[in-house]
């Protein structure tokens, strides 16, 4: 009889790129062989991202860790050969033959980073130096210099020229156009 609280997430490396391949593949595994009562979770770890680029924004996903997969399971050589041997899998991530857990602050903070609660992060395809024109709101047709991008809150800091003094302002990265 397995015990629940010798469960555990461990890392598994894969080819690159074959993450989803591994995590499909290990499932059905799990189904076929009956190891559902010591695998338990297949996990690729991903973070929602929103891009912006030319001015339209769109919902990415992003693999934290590229070619690797988390596997929550209770490790015996049973358990082990399955997952090892499953293709695309070139091993468990640990010392020599002996997969070493996460810790219990390691896997809440990768769930805490893929929680849906968590606002995306933005990709905005600007950076300090570029031009932008203001598209709409009060200070349409402004143009000027970027100085700062806060990737978290979507805003982006440029430099215009207000009363011919040149002014730092601050706006939604939305309302912006490369030029």
């Amino acid at each position: 009889m397995k015990r629940q609280g010798d469960r555990r997430w461990y890392v598994v490396q894969t080819y690159s790129g074959y993450e989803n391949r591994v995590k499909a593949d290990l499932e059905q595994r799990i189904a076929t062989m009956a190891m559902e009562e010591s695998i338990f979770n297949v996990l690729i770890p991903v973070e929602e991202r929103v891009a912006v680029k030319d001015g339209k924004s769109r919902k990415v996903s992003r693999k934290l860790y590229p070619s690797y997969v988390m596997v929550e399971m209770i490790l015996d050589e049973q358990s082990w050969h399955v997952v090892r041997h499953t293709p695309g899998v070139t091993g468990f991530v640990g010392a020599g033959t002996h997969p070493i857990p996460l810790s219990e602050d390691e896997v809440r903070r990768i769930m805490s980073t893929m929680s849906k609660d968590q606002k995306p992060n933005v990709e905005i395809d600007l950076k300090p130096g570029d031009t932008v024109t203001v598209k709409s709101g009060p200070m349409a047709g402004q143009t000027g210099p970027v100085v700062e991008i806060n990737s978290e809150k979507g805003k982006v800091k440029f430099t215009v020229s207000l009363f011919g003094r040149e002014t730092v302002t601050e706006t939604d990265y939305q309302l912006l156009e490369k030029v």
